[in-house]
């Protein structure tokens, strides 16, 4: 049939009616390469140039994805003025799209083919929070409201880690405008700066929107003026989701209460929920010798005694991960190896006897005994304590740094360092050096090294007790969080106390100081969160225990019985 006359209007849009029927026939290969460069008004050398893809461009895709359909009618074209970012969602593709509603990648559910792609709209607040975030959204469109634009601007002086993300969103939206160059009104493709994943385009307000919100909801404010925005969209497009992302728990209200849909961001959650964390150990059924008893092999190599068990839980197993048995055969063990339902366990010291007492402290419970078999293995690069108070994680942790600096010389000190977060009002500046202003938050490192230093044999010899604490104070080191950027550590033992009221960003810039020779130790407790935009789930601790679990020079255990006291113990669990 003869091509259809091409249209006088560089500028307009051609589009067909959508639907597999409706689809035109596909032209010969000879008239699309001439006919291909004069409806884009380009080159016949960058007619095939991959990156951006140009509104102008969509009628060569069409024609491309046309040839597929053989037999098809083909109707005339329709000119349409609409841009096609704004404009509703082609029709089915064949190939199956993810849907992402701004959680977790890789969770969500397969789009429908006919499903529309949603628009979300992001508050300030989520940009803040994850510079990135523009680009985890999959396949969806993004918008950005101008006071969003406005309160960045407002956002990005000084020198917290607010005003840096404030600062590295404005660069990434500068480097999507530099890279497109389009127009803003038409929308920005997300990959054009290499995030594969981000195939939406970002939106801009380019013009000014008059809303239909109550009356009495004042519309100085910010977020009154994101929440007309909402609305205005809605109204707009009416054939997609409409869907406003905030950190604000107060805004989601309104909007909910307005009848517009919204959503919290989570995709920095690591998990939905606390109880699914790994813990680093795993108590095996009744039944485990009966079904992988069969073929059992074992050897032993420096001490210790080796198995290699088949069986279907075999293929549960992670590396570094503690198994126990309490039964009539007993096995205290940990994986060292798992391929496919076959897995190595070596056996563990006893840190409960007293011959393998580490500083004067032995395990009172199985899990402080896992705990220390990870804290004396020079194998293991990076430990993660978790558990309520009481339960010894730092205690544990500097006797096994004072037994390995001071009697095996295997590090050369100690480095202890947490995030300065107060529980209740703050006391204001401190006076004196960086060790003497950490010092009030270090009360926890001070009463474990009294502990410590109780069980030295001296007795009353208060002479050789203080000559024992200046020695043990020389080899330890209190490092404040502000100053460790651009720091290298060889041969070190780094503590991380507190560490759940750190961020995944500066947990990464502590565990990445760590030079050759070097082990970090993380404790903290999830449930005591000091941070005010921080949960169970996007804390750093709960991070780097879900990154690191299965790595062979890393270990965790989830400390479960308080040793502390009886009354710490039953506090723990009545209040």
């Amino acid at each position: 049939m003869p091509l259809p006359k091409l249209p006088t209007r560089p500028a307009a849009i051609l589009t067909f009616p959508t639907g597999e029927a409706a689809r035109p026939a596909a032209p010969a290969a000879a008239e699309v390469a001439t006919l291909q460069p004069e409806l884009e008004g380009i080159s016949p050398a960058r007619a095939g140039k991959s990156g951006a893809a140009a509104p102008a461009r969509q009628p060569a895709a069409r024609k491309t994805a046309a040839r597929k359909t053989a037999g098809a009618a083909a109707p005339a074209p329709v000119v349409e003025a609409v841009p096609a970012p704004l404009a509703a969602a082609p029709a089915a593709v064949p190939t199956p799209i993810v849907k992402a509603t701004g959680k977790n990648e890789g969770k969500s559910r397969p789009r429908a083919e006919s499903e529309p792609r949603k628009l979300f709209v992001l508050d300030t607040n989520v940009l803040l929070h994850d510079p990135t975030s523009i680009f985890r959204f999959e396949e969806h469109d993004i918008f950005l409201p101008m006071m969003t634009l406005e309160e960045l601007d407002h956002q990005k002086k000084g020198m917290s880690e607010v005003a840096r993300n404030a600062r590295q969103v404005s660069r990434s939206l500068d480097h999507l405008v530099a890279e497109a160059g389009q127009q803003l009104d038409r929308g920005l493709p997300l990959n054009a700066l290499g995030n594969k994943d981000a195939s939406g385009r970002l939106l801009f307000q380019t013009t000014a929107i008059h809303s239909t919100l109550p009356s009495d909801l004042p519309m100085g404010k910010a977020d009154n003026q994101i929440l007309g925005v909402v609305r205005a969209l809605q109204e707009k497009y009416t054939e997609r989701e409409v869907v406003l992302v905030s950190k604000d728990i107060n805004m989601r209200l309104k909007a909910r209460a307005l009848g517009m849909a919204a959503e919290d961001y989570f995709n920095d959650h690591v998990l939905e929920d606390s109880d699914l964390l790994y813990t680093g150990v795993m108590p095996l059924p009744e039944d485990f010798w009966n079904k992988h008893g069969k073929d059992v092999e074992s050897w032993q190599q420096g001490g210790t005694t080796f198995y290699r068990v088949h069986g279907p839980l075999c293929a549960q197993f992670v590396v570094n991960q503690f198994v126990y048995f309490e039964g009539q055969m007993p096995l205290y063990a940990q994986v060292r190896e798992v391929n496919g339902k076959t897995a190595v366990l070596a056996t563990l010291r006893d840190y409960t006897h007293g011959k393998n007492n580490v500083w004067g402290i032995t395990a009172r419970n199985r899990e402080q005994n896992f705990a220390l078999n990870l804290l004396m293995n020079p194998d293991i690069d990076f430990i993660s304590l978790l558990g309520q108070a009481g339960t010894g994680k730092t205690l544990l942790a500097l006797a096994a740094g004072l037994t390995q600096v001071l009697e095996t010389k295997r590090y050369t000190e100690i480095i202890m360092t947490r995030v300065t977060v107060p529980v209740g009002e703050d006391i204001g500046f401190l006076p004196g050096t960086e060790e003497e202003k950490m010092l009030p938050w270090m009360g926890a490192l001070e009463d474990n090294l009294d502990v410590l230093n109780m069980g030295d044999g001296e007795g009353n010899n208060d002479w050789g007790r203080a000559a024992t604490m200046d020695l043990i104070r020389s080899r330890i080191k209190v490092k404040s969080l502000n100053f460790m950027r651009g720091r290298t550590f060889l041969n070190k033992y780094l503590i991380i106390d507190e560490a759940q009221n750190l961020t995944p960003k500066q947990m990464k810039t502590l565990v990445t100081r760590a030079g050759p020779g070097t082990k970090v130790i993380c404790l903290g407790n999830i449930a005591q969160i000091d941070t005010p935009y921080l949960t169970e789930g996007s804390s750093g601790l709960t991070y780097v225990v879900d990154r690191f679990k299965g790595w062979p020079h890393s270990g965790h255990v989830t400390l479960q019985r308080g040793e502390r006291s009886r009354l710490a113990d039953y506090a723990g669990d009545v209040l």
